[in-house]
């Protein structure tokens, strides 16, 4: 499959989202979008999402911390949603707690209470979950975070190109390292044996894949969606491919004691953040413009552009959440990230709560 083939199947599988929606979306009576004249866009007032059951509102006001990395593109839809009050019309005061890039410390936010809620990537928190950390996945929230690159004018065309070659990253445990090692497992390719992992800062990676320091580069956008813009790379690969097209990417935590102590307000929460997903799919130019207030040196066309290259229509809950981290935690024992001992059905089960049931 050539680069132009995954960048369409990519770029279908976004459209798809804004034709379709979500099922949050399609059952959603017509009566129940207002116009908010104030902030001058559409708000979902009173929706019954498929999936999560009623609109929930709770009798009193609940003041949560929900913990986000405020940078990140796949996150402008809950970023916006704060200020556009998707969480108010829950009865939720939520801050929002800004953790920057660093993931593990916002999953530790989550399970020490520093934090409430926080939302981050699945392929970034399993293997720490597997630790015990107090923490459940309440939801997926959207596909489509990841990409693997390959230059521009290079040889490598097809993952199978990649075996006895070298692929840059930022990070040895990275999201996209443990995805494209498994996908590079799945076409042949030993991700341990094979090929060779090689750390460089994000804004080096174009640097190193022009200079062939590698032959294939791997990470999340904007970064990722720069390069190809740029004309130095192409894309090789994504999370959007093969039986990975309709799985989630980035999942919402909350903590245990919520999920025990309070499931209703947990539900609230996560259903006020999968709205917001699915406002970005019809409102992409919307959510882009209002995010320039916190993001780094993007501009809102570069912003609606990767919405529409993720899936923010695609929710997953109850058992098929489960069933997806089931799927990923098996697939992550294949490359030795996760240990051969444990038993992937149990332990899904064991990290995601069904908060809706």
């Amino acid at each position: 499959m050539t680069a132009f083939d995954h960048l369409t199947r990519r770029r279908l599988l976004g459209l798809a989202s804004v034709a379709l929606a979500s099922p949050l979306l399609a059952s959603l009576p017509r009566s129940a979008w207002a116009v908010d004249e104030h902030a001058g866009h559409q708000a979902a007032i009173g929706a019954e999402p498929t999936g999560t059951g009623e609109f929930i509102k709770l009798a009193e006001p609940r003041k949560l911390k929900l913990a986000i990395n405020l940078n990140a593109v796949c996150l402008a839809p809950v970023v916006i949603a704060h200020g556009q009050g998707f969480f108010t019309r829950h009865n939720l005061d939520v801050e929002l707690v800004n953790f920057g890039n660093s993931t593990e410390v916002l999953l530790e936010a989550i399970a020490t209470g520093k934090a409430d809620a926080g939302i981050g990537m699945a392929l970034r928190w399993l293997k720490a979950l597997e630790q015990g950390f107090d923490v459940k996945l309440t939801a997926g929230t959207h596909g489509g975070c990841l990409r693997l690159l390959s230059a521009a004018n290079g040889s490598v065309n097809k993952l199978e190109d990649l075996k006895g070659k070298a692929i840059g990253v930022t990070d040895m445990a990275s999201p996209d390292r443990n995805f494209f090692s498994i996908l590079l497992k799945k076409h042949g390719v030993d991700p341990v044996r094979d090929v060779e992992w090689r750390l460089f800062p994000a804004d080096l990676l174009g640097t190193a894949l022009e200079r062939g320091e590698v032959q294939a580069v791997s990470g999340s956008d904007p970064f990722m969606y720069r390069l190809i813009k740029s004309g130095k790379a192409r894309e090789l690969s994504t999370n959007l491919v093969e039986e990975y097209a309709n799985l989630s990417c980035c999942v919402v935590g909350v903590t245990g004691k919520l999920v025990r102590e309070d499931k209703r307000v947990a539900a609230a929460l996560t259903q006020a953040i999968l709205e917001a997903h699915d406002y970005s799919v019809k409102n992409p130019a919307v959510v882009a413009k209002g995010f320039q207030a916190y993001a780094l040196n993007t501009s809102t066309e570069e912003v609606e552009a990767i919405l529409h290259d993720h899936t923010h229509g695609h929710h997953a809950v109850g058992a098929a959440l489960t069933q997806e981290i089931v799927t990923y935690v098996t697939d992550l024992q294949t490359v030795e990230v996760i240990r051969q001992s444990t038993d992937a059905k149990a332990f899904a089960k064991e990290i995601t709560a069904d908060v809706f049931s």
